[in-house]
């Protein structure tokens, strides 16, 4: 019996495999993300400070994946995996056992979120395109909704287990679980034959593919238009480890267990979205969907700019979360499907600067908004921003189109 249209990337061994231990780390890195978000909350009990680790967290990605999307491109992407997942096993044991001991620090803290950056700098790019390998281009957009859902499955299940955990066993928990996960994961990526890179036509140096990458997406009107939409649902949509604590906290009065299930909420309707677009079949996603859903999501955050019940703050959470994720893996997919085979790393490279590394400048300027006037003008604010940008956006990309058919 064949598998429905949005689980076809299961007929993939290698994607069965990889899949089952990535989803293993998604949940670890979950539970890790809501231990550290509470852990600085606790110690610095300051907006400012949550905004700024996720700030030096995300940064690198920012500054480096340009970069490292050329190396995925030069070198076996299994094995960059599997050192990038090992680091972050060691980075996340070390701080469970200083939260342990007590000996955490802040400072501590703010220096492994950095090197956690740096990793995933390299990891962000080779792993979103590594999803094409292991399944082609017939079940591509299966294997994006699919791996979406698993995320997304994972910020339902790790949130909620870590805030049981947290609550009743304590913080040190969920980072020396975060640990173990990335052991199953090294396992599974190990099962997983090993590629080799596609070949590159002529002998170009490093930066001269690293340019050749960005003229490519800077000279294709849909490639700039799908870039521009990423960023800004990155920017506007995707603050969730500031907004929700402070949401929880200081708007709804709730503790550990509370902020949990509000970014189990987040998961419930990004799974919902992963799943939808895994059932289209191997085309892109129409734009006008991305469009609608980007603006929707927006909506969502003004929205929650104005509720102060947990039950429709839980609601509207998992609107945007169904609405952002369908912008994000839709952008996801038709870069893949765009981008020439040996250009793959750069386009996700590129993605990955939009989608994490303009993170950190977003979550400082959410940061920086709590703090001086409150979540949810945070949210307001947001919500205006990323309509105002989306109108933008269409006009250019309208006009363009228009002198395109005039040439």
């Amino acid at each position: 019996m064949p598998l429905p249209a949005g689980l076809r990337a299961l007929e993939s061994r290698d994607f069965r495999v990889y899949y089952a231990g990535n989803l293993v780390a998604q949940i670890g890195s979950w539970m890790q993300t809501v231990a550290q978000s509470w852990l600085v909350l606790q110690l610095t009990d300051s907006a400012f400070l949550l905004g700024l680790t996720a700030t030096l967290q995300s940064g690198p990605i920012l500054v480096l994946s340009v970069f490292t999307g050329a190396l995925a491109d030069r070198l076996t992407k299994r094995n960059i995996l599997i050192f990038t997942q090992a680091v972050q096993g060691v980075l996340a044991l070390t701080l469970g056992a200083l939260v342990w001991s007590g000996h955490v620090r802040y400072g501590y803290v703010a220096v492994m979120a950095v090197t956690w950056g740096v990793m995933n700098a390299l990891d962000q790019p080779t792993r979103l395109s590594f999803i094409m390998e292991l399944v082609g281009r017939q079940y591509l957009v299966s294997a994006v909704g699919m791996n979406s859902a698993s995320f997304n499955t994972a910020r339902i299940v790790g949130p909620a287990v870590a805030g049981v955990l947290i609550a009743r066993v304590g913080l040190f928990t969920g980072f020396i679980l975060n640990a173990l996960a990335f052991v199953i994961s090294i396992i599974a990526l190990t099962r997983v034959p090993a590629r080799g890179p596609s070949a590159r036509p002529g002998a170009a140096t490093f930066l001269e593919e690293i340019a050749e990458g960005i003229g490519y997406a800077t000279h294709t009107p849909a490639v700039r238009f799908v870039l521009s939409l990423q960023a800004i649902v990155s920017f506007c949509v995707f603050n969730f480890s500031v907004y929700v604590p402070l949401l929880a906290r200081h708007v709804l009065g709730l503790g550990s267990e509370g902020f949990g299930f509000l970014m189990a909420s987040l998961g419930v309707g990004a799974v919902a979205a992963g799943l939808s677009l895994g059932g289209i079949g191997p085309r892109q996603p129409p734009p006008e969907v991305i469009v609608t859903a980007l603006a929707v999501a927006c909506a969502g955050l003004l929205g929650l700019s104005v509720t102060r019940d947990f039950w429709l703050a839980a609601v509207l959470l998992g609107a945007v979360g169904l609405t952002g994720t369908l912008v994000s893996a839709g952008c996801n997919t038709s870069l893949q499907l765009t981008a020439p085979d040996r250009l793959r790393g750069r386009m996700m490279s590129l993605y990955a600067v939009l989608s994490g590394g303009i993170f950190p400048i977003g979550a400082f300027f959410v940061g920086s908004l709590s703090q001086t006037w409150g979540v949810a003008t945070a949210f307001a604010v947001n919500g205006a921003l990323g309509l105002s940008a989306l109108g933008a956006t269409l006009w250019f990309h309208r006009a363009g189109a228009r002198r395109l058919g005039r040439a």
